[in-house]
């Protein structure tokens, strides 16, 4: 009974529209930050190591490296805060948290970058290359 009590009190501070990315994407953040009476947006890239909670609870953190000095930061996710959250490039994680990549320098903290079947089956449509028929190969 609380539980439903709870989700229908978070529900109005959720966002409608909650930009989709995972682990291992690299992404900028912009956030609104009040200086005196002046807003401006700040945009902090980096790939995202880690998710975390649920419904309005949900944070995601995200690390970046400046002047050879790894620096993190965990934003809410459905902060009034945050004004969007841009995917740069898609990465290939295997694991829910890549807190491996602290202890890593140099090229090692790259990720391979997520391909798109779709375009790499319409390369090969295009180019005419079809899949060996097993059955005619087997008869000869």
């Amino acid at each position: 009974m609380s539980q439903k009590i709870l989700s229908h009190v978070e529900a109005s501070s959720l966002k409608a529209d909650v930009d989709s990315f995972s682990i291992g994407d690299t992404v900028d953040v912009h956030t609104r930050i009040l200086e005196g009476e002046k807003e401006r947006v700040q945009i902090f890239n980096g790939v995202v190591i880690a998710r975390s909670g649920s419904g309005s609870r949900e944070m995601f953190t995200v690390r970046r490296i400046v002047a050879g000095e790894g620096v993190e930061r965990k934003f809410p996710l459905h902060s009034p805060k945050i004004s969007k959250i841009e995917v740069k490039r898609s990465g290939v994680a295997r694991r829910a948290k890549l807190y491996y990549l602290r202890d890593r320098v140099g090229k090692s903290v790259r990720l391979r970058e997520k391909r798109d079947d779709t375009v790499a089956a319409k390369g090969a449509a295009k180019s005419g290359a079809k899949k060996p028929a097993k059955k005619a190969a087997a008869k000869a």
